[in-house]
């Protein structure tokens, strides 16, 4: 996936929700650095968290526990850094 930027995981990925009936909001939370891209949800009350990588990007340590945090909670929360794991994750 040569030339791929985190900006075209990301519009995929926001694409792909809309296509499926739903959204992809945006999160920006001041004060709470960490927190992943993106919330996603999906017709019948899904919702999912998401942390967008460029290919073979990894999520930064604080980043990951902010995951593991939302999956405790019980949240499905993940990171994407590929079409393709877009792809398999909405599946």
């Amino acid at each position: 996936m040569s030339g791929c930027l985190e900006i075209d995981v990301e519009r995929y990925l926001v694409n792909r929700v809309k296509a499926l009936g739903g959204q992809c909001f945006k999160w920006v939370s001041p004060g709470h650095a960490g927190v992943p891209d993106r919330i996603g949800v999906l017709p019948q009350g899904q919702v999912f968290f998401v942390e967008v990588k460029r290919p073979g990007a990894k999520p930064t340590k604080l980043q990951l526990h902010t995951l593991e945090v939302l999956t405790r909670l019980g949240c499905r929360a993940v990171w994407l850094d590929s079409k393709e794991a877009v792809d398999e994750f909405l599946t």
